[in-house]
C-alpha cells in the first residue's frame, strides 16, 4: 500500500486554488493543461493557461482492494508503470497521444481504447475525485470503493467535461489485473464477413479484447487465461500480430491517420449498426474499431452530411481535425438539452472561468 504527499505536491495544489480564487474574483477565464497531448480534442479556449503538471504524484494505492488515488498532473506513463509493477492496469487502456499525457487529461477528455466495448470505459472506474470549485475550494466527491455512492454521481460528471465544471486535482480508480496471456491475430476478411463473424463470436463467451477491420483484415485480440487463449487462438486461426499494434491504433500512431489532409471524423455508432448512407465513401478504406462501433474516417464532406448520416444509425460523430472553423467539433446539442448544459455550468461555474467555451461556445 502507498500513502504518500510531498510538501512540494502540497504547495502546489495551494497555488492551484489560489489561481482559481485570483480567476474568479477578477472574472478572469483560464485555460486549464496539463500536458497538452488532447489539445486537438474540442474547441480552441482562450484565457490564462493553469497548469496542473506540478501538482502531481499517486497519494494512495492499494494493490489488494486494486485502488489507486493519483493527482492530476501525474503523467499516465508513470501511473500505468506503477500499476504494472503489480501486474495491474486501467482496464479502459486510455490514448496517451504523447509521453506528456497526464491523468487529469484523460478524465477530462474520458476517452478509451480498443478495449473499450469489453471492459467498460474511463466513467465506469472512476471512483472518487478532488475538485478545485469556482471559489478555489477543494471538493471531494466519491470515494475509494465502489460502494461509497456520496456523490458518486458528480464525480463521473466530471469526466468527458473537459475541465469546464471544475478544475480536477485527484482522482481515484478501481484497477484490475494485467490477463495471464495475450495473443493478437490477423485474418484477411472481406468487411462483410468480418462483421458477421464478430457477430457470431459475440454469442460465445471468448477471451476477445479489441477487434478492428482494416486494409482488409480483421485485426483480434485475445486476453485471458493461458488455455483459454491459446484453444480460441486454435479455432479462430489466422497470423500472428504484434501485440504493439493495439498501442499504435490507441494512440492514432498507424499510417492511416497520417496520410491525407482531410478532417479527421470519429464515428461512434450502435454495435452492428450497417454501412453508413454517405457520398462517395468507401467503408473499406475506413478504420472499423470496436467491432465497428468506432469508425474513422477521413472526407471533405459537410459536417452536415456526416452527422446526419450518424444519426440515422443511431451515433453521432466528432470531428478531430484538422477542422475548418465552420466545423464545430462536437454534434450539435438538441436545444432541451443544451439548455441542461447551460444551467449546470451556471450552478457549477457561475463566472465562466474554467474551459469556457471548449465543448461549445455557449458554455
Amino acid at each position: 500500500m502507498t500513502n504518500a504527499t510531498t510538501p512540494h505536491e502540497q504547495d502546489a495544489g495551494a497555488a492551484l486554488a489560489e489561481r482559481v480564487r485570483q480567476a474568479s474574483a477578477d472574472a478572469t477565464p483560464l485555460r486549464i493543461a496539463g500536458g497538452d497531448t488532447r489539445g486537438f480534442y474540442g474547441r480552441e479556449v482562450e484565457g490564462s493557461v493553469l497548469s496542473v503538471r506540478e501538482h502531481r504524484g499517486i497519494t494512495f494505492y492499494d494493490p489488494v482492494e486494486l485502488v489507486v488515488s493519483v493527482r492530476a498532473g501525474t503523467p499516465l506513463a508513470e501511473l500505468e508503470a506503477a500499476l504494472a509493477e503489480h501486474g495491474q492496469m486501467l482496464p479502459f487502456e486510455p490514448p496517451r497521444y504523447g509521453e506528456a499525457s497526464t491523468v487529469g487529461g484523460m478524465v477530462a477528455t474520458g476517452l478509451s481504447g480498443p478495449r473499450r466495448p469489453w471492459a467498460g470505459s474511463v466513467r465506469d472506474f472512476v471512483l472518487g475525485t478532488r475538485v478545485i470549485n469556482h471559489e478555489g475550494i477543494e471538493q471531494r466527491f466519491g470515494g475509494e470503493v465502489m460502494k461509497n455512492v456520496a456523490g458518486y454521481d458528480l464525480s463521473r460528471l466530471m469526466v468527458g467535461a473537459q475541465g469546464t465544471l471544475g478544475l480536477i486535482t485527484e482522482v481515484s480508480f478501481k484497477v484490475l489485473p494485467t490477463p495471464g496471456a495475450t495473443r493478437s491475430l490477423r485474418l484477411s476478411l472481406p468487411l462483410d464477413e468480418a462483421r458477421l463473424r464478430l457477430v457470431e463470436w459475440g454469442r460465445e463467451p471468448l477471451p476477445i479484447s479489441a477487434a478492428a477491420w482494416l486494409d482488409g483484415a480483421l485485426h483480434l485480440r485475445l486476453e485471458g487465461g493461458p488455455s483459454s487463449v491459446a484453444a480460441t487462438r486454435a479455432r479462430i486461426g489466422g497470423d500472428e500480430l504484434d501485440n504493439a499494434f493495439w498501442s499504435a491504433l490507441r494512440d492514432q500512431r498507424l499510417a492511416f491517420f497520417s496520410e491525407g489532409e482531410a478532417p479527421l471524423w470519429r464515428l461512434s455508432l450502435p454495435h452492428r449498426a450497417p454501412t453508413l448512407d454517405l457520398p462517395d465513401v468507401d467503408e473499406s478504406l475506413m478504420i472499423h474499431d470496436w467491432a465497428g462501433a468506432q469508425r474513422w474516417l477521413r472526407t471533405e464532406l459537410n459536417a452536415e452530411t456526416v452527422r446526419q448520416a450518424c444519426q440515422a444509425a443511431g451515433g453521432h460523430a466528432t470531428c478531430y481535425g484538422p477542422r475548418p472553423a465552420a466545423i464545430e467539433p462536437f454534434t450539435p446539442l438538441p436545444e432541451v438539452v443544451t439548455k441542461y448544459h447551460r444551467n449546470l455550468k451556471a450552478q457549477l461555474d457561475p463566472k465562466g472561468i474554467f474551459n469556457r467555451g471548449r465543448l461549445y461556445a455557449a458554455f
